[in-house]
């Protein structure tokens, strides 16, 4: 099955959104909510009823699988109830001040940066992923 990403953004009011960055699917999902969780609800949701539509009306639909992706300033936003700034310096050796712009917009991560971090996360949920207790 064809993937497809699904891009996690913050809005400047706080909600996030999440929209596919297929533009040659005959059709187009968004979805919105208070919480990743809830955005990513109404986007399946809207999968979902798209699919059912285009049944109802004998159309071939092309079904494709969502990966979710986060934009920093959403991923830094959202993350932050467990991963504070400071940590996530440490992890990255990324100023936390310069974190904080990402968080804010005030700046954009370069995709360098972007790989640096996302390769830190990564490592530290494989680190995470090795634990065990006596």
């Amino acid at each position: 099955m064809r993937k497809v990403n699904a891009i996690i953004e913050r809005a400047s009011d706080g909600n996030y959104s999440i929209y596919s960055d297929a533009e040659d699917l005959d059709y187009l999902i968004t979805g919105t909510g208070s919480t990743v969780e809830e955005a990513k609800q109404c986007f399946e949701g809207g999968y979902a009823d798209m699919r059912r539509v285009y049944a109802e009306d004998g159309k071939p639909f092309t079904e494709v699988e969502m990966v979710y992706k986060y934009d920093m300033a959403s991923f830094l936003a959202y993350y932050s109830k467990v991963i504070s700034l400071a940590g996530l310096s440490r992890l990255t050796g990324i100023n936390q001040q310069q974190l904080s712009h990402y968080v804010t917009g005030r700046r954009n991560p370069s995709p360098k940066t972007v790989a640096k971090v996302e390769k830190a996360i990564h490592l530290f949920a494989q680190d995470l992923a090795s634990v065990h207790f006596a």
